[in-house]
């Protein structure tokens, strides 16, 4: 799942410390209602989410998780502004600030690892940087593969994206970041020559301890990320897409515990037994759903109803441009049943 509105809710924990850092966290009362953005890539599409933000806040949300991704005015890397009219960092103080008042926290998301390119069109790190392509020269305009990802083992790509990082925690005055990294399926491919025969649990772990120890070790934010590639296919069964069949689930006792799961899963179900298997790794878990009105409900239901204070709320994503955000069906329908349960957070700041 990538570039998506969604909806989250957090507890205490993420936000400890912030305020020594010169951030100010808005106070959210009760669990997340998260919406996921995608497709918001300049001042104008930020201004749409300003005027919308009131009827958001009666919707009750709390959380906009924008996928901002190469669609920003970069400075320490110009050449990867994806166009030439980006987000700019005035315009992302705009909204921020905007955001404060109605109580809804802004947490950007950076794509990362995966979902370097989609469909025929390959994304600017690659573009720009063709060498750092984790199947360099493979896939022809990108036939045959899902999504083109950077080559996980090569420093030069961190010292690309950590400014990168750097820019949009500044810009958006970020107390948490999600860095993406679903439906990653590269890895050990005989196209790519840095992780062919290498572990694909110890190369996903890699990444992810890559980016906490920037994110998290370095500047002292909470990192988000999606949480299919640590799910056991063969324990849960999910399919290939929503749980892991290429071998990186065992990166899930690889990791920091302090990073925050986004466990989405689309279609409704009795069960679903991923939640309580990240709790008891020790994450704390936003689960997250799409468009259909009952799965969504259904996730709602049974996360929230385990008690468990590491439950956040809901990530609500529609993966598209809503013509009004704060009447995407799941989000309308459901977003009144979260609420605080036996055991959860009553509050977050």
């Amino acid at each position: 799942m990538k570039g998506l509105l969604a909806l989250a809710l957090v507890s205490l924990g993420p936000w400890a410390g912030l305020a020594g850092a010169g951030l100010r966290p808005v106070k959210v009362d009760g669990p997340w209602r998260a919406l996921h953005l995608l497709g918001f890539q300049n001042d104008a599409d930020l201004q749409r989410i300003e005027a919308e933000l009131p009827a958001l806040a009666a919707r009750g949300v709390n959380v906009l998780v924008l996928e901002v991704d190469y669609g920003f005015e970069f400075r320490s890397h110009p050449e990867l502004r994806s166009s030439d009219r980006p987000i700019t960092r005035s315009g992302a103080q705009r909204l921020v600030t905007a955001a404060r008042r109605r109580g809804i926290r802004i947490i950007p998301e950076f794509q990362s690892f995966g979902h370097q390119s989609w469909a025929k069109e390959t994304f600017t790190l690659l573009t720009r940087y063709p060498e750092l392509d984790s199947t360099p020269g493979a896939f022809p305009g990108n036939e045959g593969l899902y999504c083109r990802e950077w080559d996980p083992m090569n420093p030069r790509v961190y010292q690309i994206v950590y400014p990168l990082l750097d820019e949009i925690i500044d810009a958006f005055e970020a107390d948490a970041v999600h860095v993406g990294m679903d439906e990653i399926f590269l890895i050990g491919n005989e196209a790519s020559p840095s992780t062919r025969g290498k572990d694909p649990a110890e190369v996903f772990a890699k990444v992810v301890n890559d980016m906490h120890r920037h994110i998290t070790g370095k500047r002292g934010r909470t990192m988000l990320m999606w949480g299919d590639r640590l799910i056991d296919a063969a324990r849960y069964d999910y399919g290939e897409w929503e749980s892991s069949k290429n071998g990186t689930w065992p990166a899930i006792d690889r990791i920091p515990k302090d990073i925050v799961i986004c466990d989405w899963h689309y279609e409704p179900r009795e069960a679903y037994p991923s939640v309580p298997m990240f709790l008891e790794k020790g994450f704390r878990v936003l689960p997250t759903s799409w468009k259909d009105v009952a799965a969504s409900q259904a996730l709602i239901d049974y996360s929230l109803g385990l008690g468990k204070p590491g439950v956040l709320g809901h990530l609500f994503t529609s993966w598209s441009k809503p013509d009004t955000l704060a009447e995407w069906p799941p989000l309308v329908a459901n977003a009144a049943r979260i609420r605080p349960r036996h055991g959860s957070p009553s509050s977050v700041r």
